[in-house]
């Protein structure tokens, strides 16, 4: 029986480990090099590093997450403070415009109530009421405050289905007709019958629109127990302009 020969040599294919003496490892000389892993984002192939590899096979593949941008945080900022300047616009155009017979959806003010477009009125009101007067402004915004509070609850009392927002929101707007008469008053000042008509036109046009949006049919005839506390309302901010 002849002796085993020795073992088949062994050719190392591609990707194999390959020992060596180290008589033979002198002359021997490399590198290694890292491996080409992809991902595949949204359909383009992207390379990743021996790390990034590395970190995801360890279960820390989180560490490289990266959030997508939210578009809730790239809106406009009107939009993000709910200010719609075209509802404004036509708001006012109601208000100062209320005749049924100019086709104006003047109910849009009362069943669709916005805080801004009031503010800015008040705040302007009171802006033309500093005529030597800058108590004024802090006091105007608490009478649109309470004085609109005092209208809701009487309105709620008197059997009226309207929230304290709707309230806010015509008293607010509907002193555009006292800024609308501003100006004429600081011309026609020293004729006091005149200057005294414009005064009564402006607080009876603001009490109409305010009224007109906020004592409906519902009142039937308790409406002249809500028309005269506004009314009175607006007789009370116009003194607050005028400094009577």
């Amino acid at each position: 029986m002849q002796p085993p020969g020795p073992p088949p040599a062994y050719t190392p294919t591609n990707g194999d480990f390959t020992f060596v003496s180290s008589a033979d490892a002198e002359d021997l000389s490399g590198s290694i090099a890292s491996p080409d892993v992809k991902l595949n984002i949204g359909g383009d192939f992207i390379k990743e590093s021996t790390a990034t590899t590395f970190l995801r096979q360890r279960g820390y593949g989180w560490l490289l997450e990266v959030e997508d941008d939210d578009p809730e945080d790239n809106k406009p900022l009107l939009e993000e403070l709910d200010i719609d300047l075209k509802d404004i616009y036509y708001k006012i155009r109601c208000v100062l415009m209320p005749m049924p017979s100019l086709g104006f959806n003047r109910q849009v003010v009362r069943d669709n109530p916005d805080f801004w477009g009031p503010l800015a009125v008040v705040l302007f009101f009171s802006m033309i009421s500093l005529y030597g007067q800058f108590r004024v402004v802090s006091w105007i915004i608490t009478i649109w405050i309470f004085g609109s509070l005092t209208i809701f609850l009487l309105a709620r009392v008197l059997g009226g289905e309207v929230a304290y927002g709707q309230v806010l929101g015509v008293i607010g707007y509907s002193l555009l007709p006292l800024i609308v008469i501003a100006p004429v008053l600081l011309v026609v000042g020293s004729f006091e019958v005149v200057s005294t008509l414009i005064k009564l036109f402006g607080v009876f046009w603001a009490a109409y629109s305010a009224a007109s949006l906020l004592v409906s049919e519902e009142f039937k005839t308790k409406k002249p127990l809500l028309i005269y506390p506004i009314f009175l309302l607006y007789i009370y901010f116009l003194s607050l302009y005028t400094g009577v």
